[in-house]
């Protein structure tokens, strides 16, 4: 694993794009510039990105942005998630938090067999969210309306010496 810097910070531009069409993302009506969001990537044997989540730390809670992994079922986001954890309990983080939409079921999944509780229902959000980005389409992954945002957290257990 390594994290986003100069070096690689072309390479992952173009994978947000090559997978998100954009490098812009709305959480809870904010617009995210993914471009400059810190990150970890994971490399394929050819030196290609193969999996990369970023994040954004404010205060004490760590905001994860974006997960993606080219090959699901091969504990690369697994992977991922706890260099995340790992790196948030390091700089002092209480919590880790995310958000998704209500049509990302494999999302759903994933975070909570990981520890992540639902905890906060933004219902309609995503209407907001398209005025910001009309791009956002109506339906979403497996024919399901877009409609709401579904806020993750886990909790870090901070041990103190």
């Amino acid at each position: 694993m390594v994290c986003v810097n100069e070096n690689n910070r072309e390479m992952v531009t173009s994978f947000i794009k090559e997978h998100w069409f954009t490098t812009e993302m709305v959480i809870r009506g904010d617009i995210i510039d993914m471009t400059r969001a810190e990150g970890i990537i994971t490399l394929d044997e050819k030196e290609n990105i193969s999996g990369l989540i970023t994040y954004m730390i404010k205060d004490s809670v760590c905001e994860i942005t974006s997960l993606d992994s080219l090959q699901e079922n091969r504990g690369t986001g697994t992977a991922l998630i706890q260099e995340m954890i790992r790196l948030a309990e390091d700089k002092g983080c209480e919590k880790i938090v995310l958000v998704t939409t209500n049509d990302n079921i494999n999302a759903l999944r994933f975070y909570q067999k990981r520890g992540f509780d639902m905890v906060r229902i933004y219902r309609n959000a995503l209407d907001k969210s398209r005025s910001l980005k009309p791009e956002i389409p109506l339906v979403g992954e497996n024919d399901i309306p877009l409609k709401h945002e579904i806020e993750f957290e886990l909790l870090l257990n901070q041990e103190k010496e």
